[in-house]
């Protein structure tokens, strides 16, 4: 692997002087009472994700109903059966149950009946039902008598036993009987798009649970099983944020095209050639050279040198020169007010990540404002920038995830971005071991300079072994590449193709 570091001038400047003045879940193995559901505020999140669709048709009742007068039940292997029971569900505003397949009853206590046998039966009695209605062959092992849900007109609407939630479904269609129930209880459903399993992906999910805020919410799928942390997803789509093409994960169907550098230094990067008003048109402009390109549609974005390598000690002895958030917010609230997001890179020097990160904390709890770590630039108490390439341990990257998963989460941020740069293998030390959160989308970022055919070894050695699930990130730059790619050349050349393209 062969790629020479950037040369940057920096050693020849005062950072200092140059830039400091250029500013311009919960379980349902206890039934809900009426006065609970009452009770329950915006932040309730029930998670339906069983297996079994039976299960998933009981604890979707059990989410969504206090009590009931009635049921209806059908075999969840019977299409027909259930799209009739769906039907007279709807109409006579109860929950729609299903047995197991072929309709009999369980034959061992079930862990979601409590220990009191067939699954369905146990619903019946804590709805405290007076009477069930069975589309199709099924059989319940009930005292609940079988009868004909009364006349549409015999039946008062949704009552204060049901909760008018919000009901997100992985799919209509295999969860018809839950759909069916949540229309019945006067609740909202939206369903997630096709192979889409994070609601924070969905736009129309997000858009949903933005509108009706004030209302508890159900997931109900399977999929759903794998959500880490759904009341933390819940309460960021709540927020009603997304990203410029919709929805909140940052890689998730999304491409950037982003202006590298740091405020009034055009020596480090073309973001500082102009103010941040021209340095949005001049994004908006670099991004729309990759319009049609790919599939996936492109947005125009920042990245903004917070903390630059220097090339003196600086009063606090640490090689870099922390700039204020002040001098920031201009690109900050202009990338904001255009529908970008900003990436914040830090260039430690001697000092360390995470105490670098939290000088920019107000920023950070900005939900169009990520992060990125520049090893190349953290030192060891002897080392000085651009004599030696800098370097950073997996336990010290995962010091700072950490931290900023927990600002996202207790914030009820969206799920932010959380860039490392990385042109060597040794910039990053035990790469395997990174950390992984629900709330940061990991990109390694390839930025190294020269000849193509050193940038794409290096691009092709710094993915193998990767940890699973990162997202990639590749750097041209206008002087150093010999030859610069093209917008085309970028997209045809360098593959898996970049989910974030950077020009410095």
């Amino acid at each position: 692997m062969r790629c020479a570091r950037p040369t940057r001038t920096l050693l020849a400047l005062s950072v200092a002087g140059l830039l400091l003045g250029a500013a311009g879940c919960t379980s349902h193995d206890d039934a809900p009472t009426v006065a609970q559901l009452a009770r329950t505020s915006a932040d309730s999140v029930d998670v339906v994700a069983q297996q079994d669709p039976s299960a998933r048709s009981v604890a979707a009742s059990r989410a969504l109903f206090a009590s009931a007068p009635g049921a209806v039940v059908a075999s969840a292997s019977d299409a027909g059966a259930v799209r009739d029971a769906a039907s007279a569900a709807r109409a006579a505003h109860v929950p729609l149950l299903l047995t197991d397949d072929g309709g009999a009853p369980s034959s061992t206590p079930s862990a979601d009946a409590g220990g009191d046998g067939d699954r369905v039966a146990a619903e019946l009695r804590r709805l405290g039902a007076d009477w069930y209605q069975a589309e199709g062959s099924v059989v319940v092992d009930t005292d609940v008598p079988e009868q004909d849900a009364p006349e549409r007109g015999d039946v008062p609407e949704a009552s204060d036993a049901s909760r008018p939630a919000t009901v997100v479904v992985s799919d209509r269609r295999s969860e018809a009987a839950a759909v069916a129930t949540a229309e019945a209880a006067g609740a909202r459903v939206v369903a997630m798009p096709d192979g889409v399993t994070d609601p924070a992906a969905a736009p129309d999910v997000v858009s949903a649970l933005h509108d009706r805020a004030e209302h508890p919410t159900v997931l109900v799928g399977s999929a759903f099983g794998d959500l880490p942390d759904p009341q933390w997803t819940v309460r960021a789509a709540e927020s009603g944020w997304q990203l410029p093409h919709g929805g909140q994960r940052p890689f998730d169907g999304h491409r950037y095209v982003a202006l590298y550098g740091a405020p009034g230094a055009p020596v480090l990067g073309v973001l500082g050639e102009q103010d941040p008003a021209a340095t949005v048109r001049r994004a908006e402009g670099t991004a729309k050279e990759y319009d049609g390109l790919g599939d996936e549609p492109v947005t125009p974005a920042m990245e903004v040198i917070a903390t630059v390598a220097a090339g003196d000690a600086g009063a606090d002895g640490d090689y870099s020169t922390e700039l204020p958030a002040s001098t920031l917010e201009p690109y900050v609230d202009a990338a904001s007010d255009a529908g970008m997001p900003v990436i914040l890179d830090l260039q430690p020097g001697r000092s360390d990540f995470l105490s670098q990160a939290k000088r920019y904390e107000s920023l950070l709890a900005k939900p169009n404002v990520w992060l990125a770590l520049d090893p190349e630039w953290r030192l060891t108490a002897d080392q000085v920038p651009l004599q030696q390439i800098g370097s950073v341990s997996a336990s010290e990257v995962n010091e700072v995830s950490s931290w900023l998963a927990d600002l996202v989460r207790s914030k009820g941020l969206p799920p932010k971005a959380f860039v490392l740069h990385q042109f060597r293998l040794s910039m990053i030390q035990d790469r395997s071991s990174l950390a992984s959160h629900p709330e940061l989308d990991v990109l390694i970022h390839v930025d190294g300079q020269g000849s193509q055919p050193d940038k794409q070894a290096t691009w092709k050695a710094l993915h193998q072994g990767a940890p699973e699930g990162v997202h990639w990130g590749w750097k041209n730059f206008y002087d150093e590449d010999t030859p610069m790619l093209s917008p085309q050349q970028t997209m045809a050349d360098v593959q898996p193709t970049p989910s974030l393209i950077t020009y410095q």
